[in-house]
């Protein structure tokens, strides 16, 4: 049944993100301040029009987002939930980093220690709970905001529940929801207690249509689904394999700043030394630490590579109120320093590490790599893999897990490795520090349009036509 306040409100396109478009910090004076992000969902509303009547679902993260949402002060287009006001107190922690990042993060990128975790116990059991509060605050602000027939687009694996519990309230709605992780093997998933799969896969499903980043990951679904519910009781399931955005990546990377931060890390590298190239997060599935160990074995093992590459690492640090990604943001710090005291030389430092969040060096390392490093354990795409190739100066060689989403358009011409094989990921590095300039532009012209084949954009609106061209 459709509400007075839904009509009123008339919002006709919906999008449902732990993580919103704005967020807000309190100055010493008591001011706040509104910081705009972007990415493709940001791109994607844009692109629909003011006239279209959308609306951002998020939840408040930070003291800056509630002290906002206190005093009534927010974005047009945005509406952000205080899910830990009131009787709700501690729910978005417990379901964020106790379920979200600890569980169903971990399941889908099949992080587990499986001798010692998980534990499925009472804590789990609260978490849970809050996670299923969560999920049904989002729904019901979703049910009270959207006009008869409006389309809403729920985001990833934090809100897993909300399609099916947005179906119970409004049945009127055109209900997409899009993974942007991978999704686990039905034998790992199964890992999670009987109930709590069933619970996800159902809520899921509650959608007219799911959207995955690859064919790997939608068919993993499918199975999970066909192996603990039968099937996917026509839900509908669709592949949208986000793209780098080329015009505004070309655009910025040439800025300034960038430049300034070119010099700086040329000066850095040391003149005619080559460079391998990675930025991620310190994120347990990025893999950063057996990179190190394979360029410590490229070092012993090539030792004409000595003295004439870098390993340019930036690792900004990720979830560090979780304890397992303190200790492995140190560990990254631990091996680098490690690498360095072994190999380097008065003139010449092996790997050049950076820990402080930089996006404009993040660009001028694009642009600088002979060799771009991508060998997560497991990611649902991978952008870096898509944007290094699009911004490159000379063109660089692409080092790639063929467990990243990345692999099912970039493979071809990437360097493919087994993320666990530090020996072969050596020997990868050194192919394409030792490729010719001419194969290795031409690999990168392949990479770049494969790369940039479906825009943030276009991405989205795939998403939101797929939807709504079935309802008419």
């Amino acid at each position: 049944m459709v509400s007075e306040s839904a009509t009123a409100t008339a919002a006709q396109v919906l999008v449902a993100s732990n993580r919103g478009p704005v967020s807000y910090t309190v100055g010493e004076d008591g001011e706040l301040t509104a910081r705009r992000g972007g990415g493709g969902l940001v791109s994607g509303l844009s692109a629909i029009g003011d006239d279209a009547g959308a609306l951002w679902v998020c939840a408040a993260l930070g003291e800056g987002d509630r002290e906002a949402v206190r005093r009534g002060v927010g974005e047009p287009g945005v509406r952000m939930l205080d899910i830990d006001a009131g009787s709700r107190e501690g729910v978005h922690a417990a379901a964020y980093n106790g379920i979200a990042n600890s569980v169903l993060w971990f399941v889908h990128h099949m992080l587990y220690q499986t001798p010692l975790e998980p534990v499925f116990g009472p804590e789990f059991r609260a978490q849970w709970a809050a996670y299923e509060t969560y999920n049904r605050a989002f729904a019901e602000a979703l049910a009270a905001e959207a006009a008869p027939g409006a389309a809403v687009l729920v985001q990833d694996y934090h809100l897993t529940l909300v399609p099916g519990m947005l179906r119970e309230l409004r049945e009127d709605l055109r209900i997409g929801h899009f993974s942007h992780t991978p999704w686990a093997p039905a034998d790992y998933f199964r890992m999670l207690p009987d109930d709590v799969a069933e619970q996800v896969l159902r809520g899921m499903l509650g959608a007219d249509r799911l959207g995955f980043l690859t064919n790997r990951w939608a068919d993993a679904f499918t199975e999970c689904c066909v192996r603990v519910l039968g099937g996917t009781s026509g839900t509908r399931i669709g592949v949208h394999g986000l793209g780098a955005d080329a015009d505004f990546l070309r655009e910025r990377s040439r800025r300034e700043d960038v430049e300034e931060r070119m010099a700086t890390l040329r000066g850095q590298v040391g003149e005619g030394r080559k460079t391998i190239v990675r930025v991620d997060r310190t994120e347990l599935s990025k893999n950063i630490v057996r990179g190190l160990h394979a360029y410590r074995e490229l070092l012993e093992t090539r030792p004409e590579w000595r003295e004439r590459v870098v390993h340019v690492a930036f690792a900004y640090p990720s979830r560090q109120d979780l304890a397992v990604y303190r200790d492995y943001t140190a560990e990254v710090s631990r091996v680098a320093e490690q690498i360095n005291t072994e190999f380097g030389t008065p003139g010449w430092t092996p790997v050049l590490l950076h820990v402080d969040d930089d996006f404009a060096r993040s660009l001028a390392a694009y642009r600088l790599a002979d060799v771009a490093l991508v060998n997560p354990i497991r990611d649902g795409m991978n952008l870096v893999a898509k944007e290094v190739p699009v911004v490159s100066d000379e063109g660089c060689a692409l080092v790639l897990s063929r467990e990243a989403g990345a692999y099912e358009e970039l493979g071809e011409d990437a360097l493919a490795v087994n993320p666990y094989d530090t020996s072969a990921t050596a020997e990868a590095l050194h192919a394409g520090l030792s490729m010719p300039a001419g194969e290795r532009a031409e690999r990168t012209k392949r990479l770049a349009a494969a790369a940039t084949a479906l825009p943030p954009a276009r991405w989205f609106l795939d998403q939101l036509h797929a939807l709504t061209d079935d309802a008419a």
